[in-house]
């Protein structure tokens, strides 16, 4: 199978959202074991999220990152059954 440089980009951006992902839950492990409350790490991270994109693209990027996650909380996929399944 030939694949384009659309579908390599496409894998490049996947494998990079699972290294990230995996950096995260490191981070959050640590935090954990060191008695820091998910509630405080999330907002951090959120924080720290919307700081680097508003600082990298500007404040509608951050905004239409934010609808798109609502969205998807909204359909479920982040719940506990949904990621179990």
């Amino acid at each position: 199978m030939n694949m384009t440089s659309t579908d390599i980009d496409k894998l490049v951006a996947e494998e990079k959202k699972l290294v990230a992902i995996e950096y995260q839950n490191e981070v959050w492990a640590d935090g954990t074991l060191e008695g820091i409350e998910p509630e405080i790490m999330a907002e951090a991270a959120f924080a720290t999220a919307l700081i680097e994109l508003i600082r990298d693209n500007g404040e509608v990027s951050a905004l239409a990152l934010l609808e798109a996650l609502r969205e998807r909380i909204s359909a479920g996929e982040f719940s506990t059954n949904r990621i179990l399944q």
